[in-house]
């Protein structure tokens, strides 16, 4: 496993932990400032969401390689299926090519994919997910064409009915198989798989289909289970042994800190919130 106690380039910031995802929450930093300050830290990489970005993503992404901070990937697709998705298979597949543009803009090589709940009309996940599949494959040759790769990212159950009808590892990796493309594969978030027993074996499977790993903490006394993630340290996920196992399985890219955490980490200066999370992921990641 890899020590981070004395090197912390492999750590990246994805822009929700200051709460950029979210209209009004946080300080309101712009791209520029927040690559800036990123690079002053020694972060190796950066992940922006789509509404960050709006028309000056190649801007965005030049500044981030001016700055020698990387644009690690972006988030996210659109809802493929479920209430919060846009209305009509077009209109989905639409704002899926969009964001893959976007993706390829940005200059980052890896998409997001949160595959959205379950399909109005429909009960429990395997019509869904068959959906998700589908639309997955579908748009694959245009992220090829883009040079960006997809990657499929379970949640935790809680969010099954309206956020994401895929809630395991195992799950992702068995929609990774019926498709079989090299350019799909999966992110994993310790806040969404934490909990999971079968885990270890799912990475091992998963093996070079990791393109992403996420990190923040499950708090024991979680308040909003969207909106109150806990800084590394500060919860009940053994993130030593997820990394180990995740780097166990040939990850070897950088470690994205995502927090979403309105009533904490989004009030407090942006300063504070990045000299933070590298000493938490020097020591307890």
């Amino acid at each position: 496993m890899r020590d981070f106690t004395k090197d912390h380039s492999a750590l990246a910031l994805n822009t929700a932990t200051l709460g950029h995802n979210v209209d009004g929450a946080g300080a309101g930093w712009s791209p520029e400032r927040t690559i800036d300050a990123c690079a002053e830290r020694g972060y190796g990489g950066i992940v922006f969401w789509r509404r960050e970005l709006g028309a000056r993503a190649a801007a965005i992404g030049a500044h981030a390689r001016a700055a020698g901070v990387a644009v690690a990937g972006l988030c996210r697709t659109p809802f493929l299926v479920g209430p919060l998705a846009p209305v009509g298979t077009q209109a989905v597949m639409d704002d899926f090519r969009a964001s893959i543009d976007m993706a390829a803009e940005v200059g980052a090589p890896v998409l997001t994919i949160v595959v959205g709940g379950v399909e109005p009309g429909t009960k429990g996940v395997a019509r869904s997910l068959g959906l998700v599949t589908d639309r997955i494959a579908a748009a694959l040759d245009h992220a090829a064409a883009q040079g960006v790769r997809l990657a499929i990212e379970p949640l935790h159950p809680v969010y099954a009915g309206d956020r994401s009808c895929l809630t395991t590892l195992r799950d992702a990796l068995d929609i990774c198989d019926r498709i079989g493309s090299p350019h799909l594969g999966v992110a994993v978030d310790v806040y969404h798989v934490w909990w999971d027993t079968d885990l270890p074996a799912q990475l091992a499977r998963a093996g070079e289909r990791i393109l992403g790993y996420h990190l923040c903490d499950w708090l024991a006394g979680t308040r909003d289970v969207l909106l109150d993630r806990g800084m590394m340290g500060d919860g009940v996920a053994d993130l030593k042994g997820l990394r180990a196992a995740v780097e166990g399985a040939g990850y070897d890219g950088l470690c994205e800190v995502e927090i979403f955490s309105a009533d904490n980490w989004w009030k407090r200066d942006p300063g504070e919130v990045l000299d933070t999370i590298v000493t938490r992921f020097r020591t307890v990641c």
